[in-house]
């Protein structure tokens, strides 16, 4: 969740979220500069109406100098999400944050059938990459074990693509 989320949203909605704004502020957050020298990229964003936050969008609507000087053009990029209900937009939350990876054209790191708990898991996580049931208030097991797996993925690919 962007740190800053309660700074453009109405205080009414802010207070629903029932979030420690103290932890949230202690979060760093990426920079333009962190995208450019990162070997691979895992983003991840809540789900809003199975898309991506205001917010997210707004900070990748600012890689337009990056995209010209084609400075993400082949990185490896994986991404993950959380809705509060298993069919509340899990895969399509990481659909359209591709979207932006292909016009940067990087190289999109999908998790597939890799590890058994893809098929297994009944929380979140699928071929798309890892997810989190937002109505819990923990990840479990399942969903610890996919994210895991995605670092993993994307670290492999990354060094593949340095040699």
């Amino acid at each position: 969740m962007d740190k800053n989320f309660h700074k453009v949203l109405p205080k009414e909605v802010v207070a629903k979220f029932n979030v420690d704004l103290s932890r949230i502020e202690k979060i760093p957050e990426a920079t333009m500069q962190d995208l450019e020298w990162a070997d691979g990229i895992v983003m991840g964003s809540p789900t809003r109406y199975g898309n991506i936050t205001g917010q997210l969008k707004f900070f990748l609507d600012q890689t337009r100098d990056l995209w010209l000087k084609g400075a993400l053009y082949g990185k490896p990029v994986g991404f993950f999400t959380e809705a509060a209900t298993i069919h509340g937009g899990h895969e399509s939350t990481i659909l359209t944050m591709s979207a932006y990876a292909y016009h940067q054209g990087m190289v999109i790191v999908p998790l597939g059938y890799g590890i058994k708990e893809i098929s297994t898991t009944t929380t979140g996580g699928s071929p798309y990459g890892p997810s989190h049931l937002g109505s819990m208030k923990n990840l479990d097991d399942n969903e610890k074990v996919i994210a895991r797996f995605m670092g993993k993925r994307i670290t492999e690919v990354a060094r593949k693509l340095r040699c």
